[in-house]
């Protein structure tokens, strides 16, 4: 089958054959026409799939020929990373389109942002948090939304958004077209399913939680101390290209990241805590090769798409199975292949024979050689809690001095005159990229975007 079976517009073809792509992958085979005919869907599939192109193609196929300056179509995502590389996704297919689109996620300023919802871009991709924020003023009304989708339900939910989400949905109209897709269909995914969509077409690629088939896994059995030096090891001797790394928290993010560069390996690290333009220059940083290991948490694990990306490295076992899944379905996607290695110490052994039984198979245990298991290793990325508290309580204190010696510059003088000027003075004005409000949607996309269908050989 090809992407010409699916009666899809001329102009989209052409993007798509300009990217290189011939063959759809099955989630898009039986998704697109599907959602071309109007009905509402529901669709379980691995990550890495190609879902993206599965609901972007037919919404774009329907809102080609719609006049312009109204926003029909809105997309919510659960990270600022996910949105931000479903508008390139976008913007690659709708090259030879007029179609519009903007991002609207935290981090960066408002104003682009605002100025997309002014001027009726055919398509906004949201984080659900930013979108309540913009929907508080009076601008940002969406009277002509025709379709929703919803991507990585089960991810949203696992943040915390349900409420956000069904706060979401009073403004916008209840007669549209729902796209609901999800990694994994937990009860609670399912019963949102069952208030939003009417009469949904039903689509299951996975019977079960499992990576895709591309990726290779392999365990590697090392004390927590040691990891680190491990994973240097590795590095040197090539059989780690360039890796996405995840980590259990923040600061061991921090810890992390600090300890590589410490050993001359060009690293970055991205988490909740780093501003969006610090997420966006480590991501872009990553991607063209400036950085060889990208450091992560989970919270931006769905939102990383990295052509080609060789290896991932679970530094820390995840607790929960499903998110196993979501780590290591960062390489190995659209049918290429990568390696998915996890570092396990003693007391991990229960958390990875948990993934083991939901994956449905055991992993393989290596040990590297000529490696010494029994060395001294790093002290631990833990920071220990008193020497956390002391580090915040005097991050308070700072902040507090500092908003006392901006209120006395803001202030009036005893005498009742002007206060001083200087120092304290207005609001700062937010910063960020503008890139996040999208602008016309037919400009490329930068490296990593994501494939919709399998390169042709």
């Amino acid at each position: 089958m090809s992407f010409s079976a699916f009666s899809l517009h001329p102009s989209l073809l052409s993007g798509i054959r300009e990217l290189g792509f011939v063959q759809p992958t099955p989630i898009q085979a039986e998704a697109i026409p599907i959602a071309v005919s109007g009905r509402d869907l529901l669709a379980c599939a691995q990550t890495g799939s190609g879902k993206t192109a599965a609901f972007l193609l037919p919404i774009m196929n329907r809102l080609i020929d719609h006049p312009r300056r109204t926003t029909r179509a809105l997309i919510l995502t659960p990270t600022r990373e996910l949105a931000a590389q479903i508008l390139d996704d976008l913007n690659a297919l709708a090259v030879h389109t007029p179609l519009t689109a903007a991002a609207v996620y935290g981090g960066v300023g408002m104003g682009p942002q605002e100025h997309a919802f002014r001027t009726g871009v055919d398509v906004i991709i949201a984080t659900p948090g930013r979108l309540l924020d913009h929907f508080t003023k009076p601008y940002a009304k969406l009277p002509g939304i025709e379709y929703l989708v919803l991507d990585e339900a089960d991810r949203m939910l696992d943040m915390g958004f349900l409420p956000a989400i069904r706060r979401v949905l009073r403004h916008i109209p209840t007669r549209r077209q729902t796209l609901f897709f999800s990694a994994t269909m937990p009860p609670d995914i399912a019963v949102l399913a069952g208030e939003m969509l009417k009469n949904p077409a039903r689509i299951s690629l996975q019977r079960q939680a499992a990576p895709a088939g591309g990726i290779t896994q392999a365990v590697y059995p090392v004390p927590q101390t040691l990891k680190t030096a491990l994973f240097l090891e590795l590095l040197r001797r090539d059989l780690i290209r360039e890796a996405l790394v995840f980590t259990r928290t923040k600061h061991r993010t921090d810890r992390l990241t600090a300890q590589l560069v410490n050993a001359g390996v060009n690293a970055a690290r991205i988490h909740g805590n780093r501003s969006q333009a610090q997420r966006t220059q480590a991501l872009e940083g990553f991607k063209k090769g400036a950085y060889r290991v990208l450091v992560a948490t989970d919270i931006a694990a769905r939102g990383i798409d990295v052509e080609a990306l060789s290896h991932v490295v679970n530094y820390d076992v995840p607790v929960v199975p499903d998110d196993y899944i979501h780590r290591v379905g960062r390489t190995g996607r659209a049918s290429a292949t990568g390696d998915a290695f996890t570092f396990v110490s003693s007391e991990e052994e229960g958390d990875i024979r948990a993934i083991e039984r939901a994956i449905g198979k055991s992993l393989p245990r290596v040990t590297l050689s000529d490696f010494d298991y029994r060395r001294v290793g790093e002290p631990s990325l833990e920071v220990p809690r008193a020497e956390r508290i002391a580090a915040i309580r005097a991050q308070k204190a700072r902040e507090r001095a500092s908003a006392a010696r901006r209120a006395d510059g803001r202030g009036p003088s005893r005498s009742g005159g002007p206060g001083h000027s200087g120092g304290g003075g207005g609001r700062p004005r937010s910063g960020g990229p503008s890139s996040s409000a999208g602008g016309r949607a037919g400009r490329p996309a930068g490296p990593g975007g994501r494939p919709p269908g399998r390169r042709s050989r």
